[in-house]
């Protein structure tokens, strides 16, 4: 996961991971809020990525939180884990060497039913995640999220970018433990 404190800082974090992506003949997938799908075409078109091209080759795809997190208008973590795998294993079959998948997470932020899930979603995504060789981001604005909510979202991640550094994260949970630590939360 990355944390940055403001929309620029993602963008500055990011762009050059799409646009080598892309460069790379890999398949770049996107996922952010629907009122910034033209700002994204816009901004990876400024960043050198002939948009077009790309999204008509299958190598670019921006979707909107409503088709992917927030899906009837609600967040089931299982569909979405499910849409992972299946974006991954789509990549790979038409040809792509590699994903590269970045996702705004502000998604959470909704007053939505099943968002309140997201720290288990980010638990079970590293159940599986291992086992493929693409590359999955899932960005925070730390000006957005509770401190609570960030520190356990920091563990579910193996690494994690903070300060614009990719780094092992030394405060990570295994999804076992973790998932266990949550079910004891709940009781």
């Amino acid at each position: 996961c990355a944390f940055f404190n403001s929309r620029e800082e993602e963008y500055e974090l990011l762009l050059p991971f799409s646009k080598d992506g892309a460069a790379a003949g890999e398949r770049v997938f996107q996922v952010v809020d629907k009122s910034h799908v033209d700002e994204r075409r816009e901004r990876l078109a400024a960043a050198g990525i002939d948009v077009p091209n790309a999204e008509r080759k299958g190598q670019l795809e921006i979707r909107p939180w409503e088709s992917a997190y927030l899906r009837g208008k609600r967040f089931d973590q299982y569909a979405m884990l499910d849409l992972i795998k299946e974006v991954l294993d789509a990549g790979r079959a038409s040809g792509f060497p590699m994903t590269r998948l970045w996702a705004n997470m502000e998604w959470a932020l909704e007053d939505l039913p099943g968002v309140h899930d997201i720290v288990e979603y980010e638990t079970r995504l590293n159940e599986f995640l291992p086992q493929y060789d693409d590359v999955v981001v899932c960005t925070y604005d730390l000006s957005k999220f509770s401190a609570p909510v960030v520190m356990d979202i920091m563990r579910t991640h193996p690494q994690v970018i903070v300060g614009g550094v990719l780094q092992e994260n030394a405060f990570y949970v295994p999804p076992k433990e973790f998932l266990a630590e949550l079910s004891g939360r709940t009781r």
